[in-house]
């Protein structure tokens, strides 16, 4: 029997589907067809595979049978499909299938988004945090632009004591040395080329001051070209990138780690503190739950909900 390869993927979700598609779109594609499970891989980003094994055979095989067909996104065609449409055809249904991608993935506004993160950041293993939704209304009026990139939308604690023994947090304490570890969070519903530095320089201002600070993208635009500038500014920056899934919270993932900063930027702090009421609370809980050594009151957090009314939720806003 032979052997079902990833160029087999691309080449039977790109016949299925009759039209140009992406490395990510070949890979939803692929797994809405139930291909995956013929493969022989465990890789964690299949999708990077894909689209290098196109590339080699477009590269080294003079019979192959993909072409490349645009840039950013960089998509992929069967020349023998190309062959039997018009170009500009072809390009009007690639349009069209982007305008129509674009209009579901807006449907949810970011105001709707922090429970959903605020469940995946209490379930992951890497944060297990509890976690504060910050309105920017409820901060003090300013000169236009005073606080502009000030506010994150999202702001979470992990504390050592969910995972510590007693005696080890008396003794962190009694050595003024803590665990605790204070995220900062940007939410947006789509990022792409016309909006990724605004984006990014935004998450960049609004988590300077905590350990770790992320963008959160509920859905990325599928451009290899795209992720390589969020690796770059990743590796300048420090801010970390975040896929949030709506439709299954537990597949959320971190896509590009933060780096993670020692030291609490304190004046940032004090002037979030000072300029917003829901900040202001989160800290307050934050020290009072370390005094007490465990979390008093889960309720000074925002609620963590089920999947059901999470669903319910995205249901509801996407028309399902």
């Amino acid at each position: 029997m032979a052997v079902y390869t990833f160029l087999d993927v691309a080449k039977d979700t790109i016949a299925e589907s009759k039209i140009p598609l992406s490395e990510t779109e070949m890979w939803e594609k692929a797994l809405e067809m139930g291909l995956d499970k013929k493969l022989n891989s465990t890789g964690k980003t299949p999708w990077k595979t894909i689209s290098a094994r196109i590339y080699v055979d477009i590269r080294d095989n003079e019979n192959t049978e993909f072409m490349k067909v645009g840039k950013r996104p960089t998509k992929f065609y069967l020349k023998e499909l190309y062959a039997q449409e018009n170009p500009q055809d072809i390009q009007k249904k690639v349009e069209a299938a982007e305008k129509k991608e674009t209009t579901e993935k807006l449907k949810l506004k970011e105001r709707e988004l922090p429970p959903f993160l605020v469940k995946y950041l209490n379930e992951d293993i890497h944060f297990k945090a509890f976690s504060k939704t910050i309105y920017h209304e409820s901060s003090s009026r300013r000169t236009k632009g005073m606080n502009k990139w000030l506010h994150p939308d999202v702001v979470s604690v992990y504390f050592p004591f969910q995972d510590y023994e007693a005696h080890t947090t008396s003794l962190q304490k009694a050595l003024n040395s803590s665990r605790v570890k204070l995220f900062s969070f940007e939410i947006k519903t789509y990022v792409d080329f016309s909006n990724l530095r605004e984006y990014y320089f935004q998450a960049v201002s609004n988590s300077s001051w905590a350990h770790e600070g992320y963008l959160v993208c509920h859905s990325i635009a599928s451009d290899a070209d795209l992720l390589d500038e969020l690796r770059r500014l990743n590796n300048s920056f420090g801010i970390g990138i975040i896929k949030l899934d709506t439709k299954e919270v537990a597949q959320s993932e971190v896509l590009l780690p933060a780096k993670e900063s020692t030291e609490l930027n304190w004046d940032t702090i004090d002037r979030l503190a000072s300029e917003n009421q829901d900040f202001r609370d989160f800290m307050e809980s934050i020290k009072e739950d370390i005094q007490l050594g465990k979390v008093k009151n889960k309720e000074d957090y925002d609620k963590i909900l089920d999947d059901e009314n999470l669903q319910k939720v995205y249901h509801l806003k996407i028309g399902i």
